[in-house]
């Protein structure tokens, strides 16, 4: 799986807000200059996270971004879809393979990407967090 380089700086933003655990809003300039990523860019980003309700941002002098609830409530899959759109399986509508080989191969793809679906559901910001060495064997 390859994920764009949106979702890339969204998942970068989310686990920087995470590790912070600040009560506080935090710059998208300082997001941006913790991660080095293009601020304009990344501005674009943290807005598409908050009208998600992933992020909650503020306005104002000591504006900014923090997380909209607990990092054990925000999932891998909320992040990519909150910026790249839902994940379906990956055939266009106007190809059709002959007879039953067509239905069978787009429910093979609809359950591998459910089955995707799930499992980075399953993935929350804390997951992303914990040191290696407690991490567990999945």
């Amino acid at each position: 799986m390859r994920l764009s380089q949106s979702v890339t700086y969204a998942l970068q933003a989310v686990l920087r807000l995470a590790e912070m655990r600040e009560q506080q809003p935090v710059s998208c300039n300082h997001l941006a200059a913790d991660g080095n990523m293009p601020e304009r860019f990344l501005l674009q980003i943290l807005r598409d996270l908050s009208k998600q309700r992933i992020l909650q941002s503020t306005r104002g002098g000591g504006g900014g971004f923090m997380l909209a609830r607990s990092p054990s409530e925000i999932s891998l899959l909320q992040v990519m879809e909150a910026i790249d759109g839902p994940i379906t399986s990956g055939l266009p509508s106007r190809i059709n393979f002959p007879g039953e080989t067509d239905r069978q191969v787009r429910t093979a793809l609809e359950g591998i990407t459910e089955g995707v679906r799930a499992r980075l559901e399953e993935i929350k910001l804390t997951d992303l967090l914990e040191p290696l060495a407690e991490k567990r064997l999945r």
